[in-house]
């Protein structure tokens, strides 16, 4: 039977893995047991899938990232290149911690920027983006725009990757998409569009 999924000759892929259609896996890369991978996914070159790990629909993940045990993405998450999660808070070589791995969760459409590290045990907002670089050591909010290290939040991103500038009435327009968005309590809400009646 054809898969209906495309994977590069150098890459491997184990036994007792879901990926979904028009998928494409590529150079050097190792998609371990027990993964669940959506459709129409991209996993650049030498890109390491632990087992058990889940990946929703439309993920990109850009070439040498390790995603670990424990992490699950939902639709349209992207992952820079390098950007690393861990699963255990106290690793040692001497201790064997294996089914003790903490879980981090992203939230649909969230960005992680190249090199950036995300401690596990804490969760990423939906559209969340984490500037390059950023150490992530607490769970985000959704829309948060977090950098640095340890990661700190400055801002707010729109689902289109713009950064939101709230006014007086705690309303932003995102420049591409002219969605608008709202802030209340320190969180964001995007307006939902109003529906004409004829």
């Amino acid at each position: 039977m054809e898969s209906n999924y495309y994977t590069h000759k150098t890459a491997e892929v184990d036994e007792g893995c879901y990926i979904g259609r028009d998928t494409k896996i590529w150079h050097f890369s190792h998609i371990m047991t027990g993964c669940v991978i959506g459709k129409h996914c991209n996993i650049g070159q030498n890109v390491v899938i632990s087992p058990k790990v889940i990946l929703g629909n439309n993920v990109k993940i850009q070439n040498n990232v390790s995603v670990y045990t424990g992490v699950v993405c939902e639709d349209d998450v992207f992952l820079g290149p390098s950007c690393v999660f861990t699963n255990v808070t106290n690793p040692r070589s001497g201790v064997n911690r294996r089914g003790q791995y903490s879980k981090t969760h992203v939230g649909k459409g969230a960005t992680i920027g190249a090199n950036a590290t995300i401690v596990c045990g804490h969760d990423i907002g939906a559209y969340a983006f984490v500037g390059a670089g950023a150490v992530v050591t607490k769970s985000l909010k959704p829309y948060a725009l977090v950098v640095g290290n340890p990661a700190k939040q400055i801002g707010w991103m729109s689902e289109y990757g713009h950064r939101l500038e709230f006014n007086t009435e705690g309303i932003a327009i995102c420049p591409e998409s002219n969605e608008i968005y709202t802030l209340k309590d320190q969180q964001v809400f995007k307006a939902q569009p109003v529906k004409k009646e004829f």
